[in-house]
């Protein structure tokens, strides 16, 4: 997203690559025996270039396919959603109850708030999302590894000199404006009391000095002089889209790769995440704007007190070992041939579930009923759960009326509630028809006007 629209995550880069096998099994059945993983948003089918793949999983193995001609068979035993395609109105319905939903979502929360309410989440059986609560997370999936952090600072001297030509203490470069965390509302505020560089199409007061520079695509790839450009700057504006817990792209680890202090607002939980205890400077630390303006002048002006943020990148630097051990642990890499992506990864987690799945109501079934059926697996509402919007600077009850923010993204927020619930009860009503949808919703809605 950074300066461009929205960038597409580092693990992106699978659709050329050769099929992803899975580590290998001793599963000896043949195709026509396998349980059929159906990726029903077809776009994400990881496998080139055929529409089906057999995949052989550490418990066992699967077919997974991207054709929709098998979403009733009885052999197709969990659908695969991507969390930006999924509409409630568009399910495939009726649901089965031999299939479970999976739902894979990396991307930011303003993408589909459906999934932030209890009714939407709890459509899926397994999750992956930036979360650590959900079944497979994908928290780290914007920072390669700790090696990224360790990356080299542009050194003072040379910062301070860029200084001296005019350029100002901070950064903001962000061409996605009008986003739930209504963030450039916050920066025009910041920008009253101190120098902003902005150079996206948002808030934009000074021009990128080459046309290499401005083209777009050059920021999304880390284009290296844009990388070089960006990394003079001692403190680096990093707002995210959209608010929620381990919400965290590029645009916090980019800075820290560069060596240019995060100046931040996003995940609630980021000091979690982060190399040390003086790594980034949080937003949500200063009562107003005025107040966070005079601290980075302050440390702009204290070049000794400054490069205590930079710390981590010198050897021995990472002190969190929750860190350390979460990239550790993960078992796809990102940039990384030798490992799997996280599509791969969480297909292969898939059908290892449905594997076990099969086999227990199988057990079930043989023992007349003395051994349980399996239970279903629910998601819960922390596997994303993001919080309701708020402006970037004041409270609502000070917004003007009509102002665009609250009525885009506080009315988004409360629909797809509304819409959640709608599909919850189609499915439990066992209703197909998608005309019925809006009739659902328009009861819901008439429903909670007359609460009010």
């Amino acid at each position: 997203e950074g300066w461009a629209q929205d960038a597409v995550p580092p693990g992106a880069a699978f659709v050329a690559a050769a099929s992803y096998r899975g580590p290998g099994n001793n599963d000896t059945r043949s195709n026509k025996a396998l349980p059929i993983l159906l990726w029903w948003s077809g776009s994400l089918f990881p496998h080139f270039p055929g529409d089906t793949e057999r995949i052989d999983c550490p418990l066992g193995s699967c077919l997974v396919t991207r054709s929709r001609r098998v979403a009733r068979h009885r052999r197709t035993k969990a659908l695969i959603f991507y969390g930006t395609d999924f509409r409630a109105y568009e399910a495939p319905l009726p649901r089965l109850p031999h299939q479970t939903w999976a739902l894979f979502h990396e991307e930011s929360p303003m993408n589909n708030y459906v999934l932030s309410h209890p009714p939407g989440i709890q459509l899926f059986n397994y999750t992956a999302t930036f979360r650590r609560e959900s079944d497979y997370p994908l928290t780290l999936q914007w920072l390669p590894g700790a090696g990224y952090l360790r990356g080299p600072a542009v050194p003072l001297a040379e910062k301070d000199a860029w200084r001296r030509r005019g350029y100002a203490p901070v950064l903001y470069m962000q061409s996605h404006c009008d986003v739930p965390s209504d963030r450039d509302r916050y920066v025009r505020e910041l920008m009253k009391y101190i120098q902003v560089d902005s150079y996206g199409k948002c808030l934009h007061n000074r021009e990128l000095p080459s046309e290499r520079l401005r083209d777009t695509s050059t920021a999304t790839t880390e284009d290296s002089e844009f990388m070089s450009f960006i990394a003079r700057y001692k403190f680096h504006l990093a707002l995210e889209n959209a608010i929620c817990e381990d919400y965290m792209t590029e645009k916090l680890w980019r800075p820290m790769h560069l060596g240019a202090v995060p100046v931040y607002r996003g995940s609630p939980a980021v000091r979690d995440w982060m190399p040390n205890n003086l790594s980034i400077i949080l937003i949500d630390d200063f009562d107003s704007p005025q107040e966070l303006a005079k601290y980075l002048d302050f440390l702009d002006k204290n070049g000794e007190e400054y490069l205590k943020y930079l710390e981590y990148k010198n050897v021995g630097g990472i002190k969190n070992q929750f860190l350390v051990e979460s990239l550790e642990r993960r078992e796809w890499g990102v940039n990384d041939m030798t490992l799997p992506n996280y599509l791969n990864g969480f297909e292969c987690f898939i059908c290892d579930r449905e594997n076990i799945r099969v086999k227990e109501e199988q057990e079930h079934k043989k023992s007349r009923g003395k051994i349980p059926a399996p239970k279903p697996r629910i998601a819960q509402f922390k596997h994303m759960g993001c919080p309701m919007p708020t402006p970037g600077f004041g409270i609502v009850e000070d917004l003007a009326e009509g102002d665009s923010w609250k009525e885009m993204w506080l009315q988004d927020y409360w629909q797809s509630l509304d819409q959640g619930e709608a599909l919850t009860a189609m499915i439990h009503r066992n209703e197909s028809h998608q005309g019925r949808f809006w009739d659902y919703m328009h009861e819901i809605f008439l429903k909670r006007t007359r609460q009010h």
